[in-house]
């Protein structure tokens, strides 16, 4: 009797002994199921559509840190969805992006915060630069061996070409910006002329190619207008060296696509006097500005070396059709072999930069449309750089501000801001403006506009070759 009790309290003992573990471990697989599910979100204890939130409110210089917190942060700050949020909150911001060229002509880009002054260098263009021009085709081949360092090289000795991330890089390429992206378009390599392009995204911080243009093109103009890339113009290599392309043709980023524009014609043929000039010398497009919902293009006649400015035509994407360039804006464009380069809309007025015959200062001019002619809103711009570069400087629009770049006396790029004055009353001074730095310091005063320096960056030798700005 004694030992069946004991069997049976032993049975008893052993059950509750079992479903205790039972308990403890459903508790531990609870437990452990609660601290991964804390453990996958971006901030513990707190939903991820409220981090997205948070995310979505820090200022666009953090990013670059953010994405090496961990792998889910750098996905988050790489997506779509998050700028489609800042936009919604009103959190969008401009940034400056410049294009130098260093060494062995290697083409760099820098991006600058306004807000912060701080600065970035973007990941290097993978371009690739072909020595045999009718091995493109086998360009798919490399992408998919470029990871592997022995293999590549073996490649890259079968297909002769070489990364032009350590040789030189296409030159002549046009620069443009659509749709929160960089594009850099054509170019010359190894004297051709190409048709590729390639578009940096600041969402995902890299490089990609896209689809090739529709032609060759080298020293082509861009402009942007209905969120489309307009490319306009260039050379193209003939038999007897570069000849001007009149054509012209735009891209759509939403499906990656190019189409032809009606080519660029030649109001002002009548002004030659034979037809030998006539069939020497070539219209060509050196600028382009977007202006009224319009791509504004003032022309020259061409023959290398030589260019004789001549006025200028008009498209309008509505109509399709080019149009004669008023005579006054034409005929008195400033700097007008400079291009886009010195050309700029701020507040839907057109602004251009006119260097001065002294070479150590310049003008700021307007465009009176009602009077089809330029007037100077700024009496003097601070010139520093008289080095015989591609562009000693460059002009750029962003937070309604006339933006100008340049090299400061210790051959740092500098980036000037001017408030520019009411255009009615301004047009007709001509004083000097003084340069201040955001310390306050300024060198002397000016009864109209002041320079301000918002940031300085060492680069080096290198040159500047182009601008653009981005708002996302």
């Amino acid at each position: 009797m004694g030992s069946v009790m004991s069997l049976s309290c032993s049975k008893r003992k052993s059950t509750t002994q079992d479903e205790d573990f039972a308990s403890e471990s459903r508790k531990r697989r609870k437990l452990c199921s609660s601290t991964d599910e804390e453990n996958c979100r971006l901030i513990p204890n707190l939903p991820d559509e409220l981090s997205i939130q948070i995310l979505a409110r820090l200022p666009r210089i953090c990013y670059s840190s953010v994405r090496l917190v961990s792998r889910r942060w750098k996905s988050a700050v790489s997506t779509s969805e998050l700028y489609t949020l800042r936009k919604q909150l009103g959190r969008t911001e401009e940034w400056l992006y410049v294009l130098t060229k260093g060494q062995e002509d290697k083409l760099l880009w820098y991006a600058l915060d306004p807000v912060s002054t701080r600065w970035q260098r973007l990941p290097p263009m993978p371009v690739i630069v072909y020595e045999e021009e009718s091995r493109r085709s086998l360009s798919g081949l490399w992408n998919l061996v470029s990871s592997s360092v022995k293999v590549a090289e073996i490649v890259r000795s079968l297909l002769g070409r070489k990364d032009a991330s350590e040789q030189m890089p296409f030159c002549g390429c046009a620069i443009g910006s659509v749709d929160g992206c960089l594009y850099v378009l054509g170019g010359l390599s190894k004297s051709k002329t190409v048709s590729c392009v390639w578009r940096f995204d600041p969402v995902l911080n890299s490089w990609s190619e896209v689809s090739s243009m529709l032609a060759n093109r080298a020293y082509s103009k861009t402009g942007v207008l209905n969120k489309k890339l307009y490319v306009v113009g260039g050379v193209d290599r003939a038999r007897g060296g570069l000849s001007p392309l009149q054509s012209a043709e735009v891209y759509d980023p939403n499906t990656d696509a190019w189409s032809e524009v009606p080519s660029m014609p030649f109001s002002k043929a009548q002004v030659l006097p034979n037809a030998f000039l006539a069939d020497l010398l070539k219209p060509i497009a050196t600028g382009m500005t977007c202006y009224n919902g319009r791509l504004c293009v003032p022309q020259s006649l061409y023959s290398w070396p030589f260019f004789v400015d001549v006025g200028g035509e008009v498209y309008d994407p509505e109509t399709n059709l080019w149009v004669e360039m008023p005579s006054g804006m034409g005929e008195g464009w400033p700097a007008r072999q400079a291009g886009t380069k010195l050309s700029v809309v701020v507040d839907g007025e057109l602004y251009a930069f006119d260097p001065s015959s002294s070479m150590e200062n310049g003008k700021i001019k307007v465009y009176d449309q009602k009077e089809d002619t330029w007037k100077v809103v700024i009496g003097e711009v601070p010139v520093y750089d008289l080095t015989d570069s591609e562009s000693p400087y460059l002009l750029a629009g962003f937070h309604g501000k006339l933006h100008f770049i340049t090299r400061d006396p210790n051959h740092n790029v500098t980036v000037l801001r001017a408030d520019v004055p009411d255009i009615s009353s301004s047009s007709s001074s001509s004083s000097s403006n003084s340069v201040l730095s955001e310390k306050g310091n300024a060198a002397n005063k000016s009864d109209t506009v002041i320079w301000k320096v918002i940031a300085s960056k060492d680069f080096g030798a290198a040159e500047l070759v182009s601008c653009q700005v981005i708002d996302i």
